[in-house]
């Protein structure tokens, strides 16, 4: 199956197209990280501005203290609520990747199925059992790329799931110690 010069423009468009779309993307996503940090740092300097001057309100050192410690778990919930929207616009992004390879990858195998269907039509008689082969062997590499496609998500999945248990976790240590330091 020889191709045209019609598709293999039509290819090349669409492959230009794909990776247009996948740069946009990546900017989308580098986008709203600076955009979250600059939120972040607006957020810093205002709060540092406060605190400074609560701490130089200051009367006394248990005050000083207490005022330090109730510091500490709002820093601890923001720093695991950045981390959580960093963590957001990574998923996204990369989900977007995967979808757009995984389109693309679907594409190819049925290009590649059509290719080993039109040369089973022309094989030669006797070739029976090459071509049997042959379609077996795309058979086993489609079942192949499934089940590295699902392993893939299951590692995801797990990430994300350990991803928030630390955030979790780090927020109620930091209550923790909040609290022993009230006391």
């Amino acid at each position: 199956m020889a191709l045209t010069a019609d598709q293999l423009i039509a290819a090349h468009k669409a492959n230009v197209e794909a990776l247009f779309g996948l740069t946009t993307k990546a900017f989308e996503g580098v986008e709203k990280i600076v955009e979250l940090n600059v939120q972040a740092s607006k957020a810093a300097l205002s709060e540092a501005a406060g605190t400074t001057q609560a701490l130089l309100s200051a009367k006394d050192a248990q005050e000083l203290l207490t005022l330090q410690a109730s510091l500490m778990q709002p820093i601890a919930e923001k720093t695991a609520a950045y981390s959580r929207h960093l963590y957001e616009i990574a998923q996204g992004t990369s989900a977007e990747f995967t979808k757009a390879f995984e389109a693309k990858a679907s594409e190819a195998q049925q290009a590649f199925v059509g290719l080993v269907d039109s040369a089973a039509k022309n094989a030669p008689a006797g070739s029976e059992t090459a071509v049997a082969m042959m379609k077996s062997a795309v058979a086993a590499a489609n079942n192949a790329f499934e089940s590295v496609q699902k392993a893939v998500k299951q590692a995801s999945d797990v990430a994300e799931a350990n991803f928030n248990a630390v955030s979790a976790q780090a927020v109620n240590a930091a209550k923790t110690a909040t609290a022993k330091a009230k006391r």
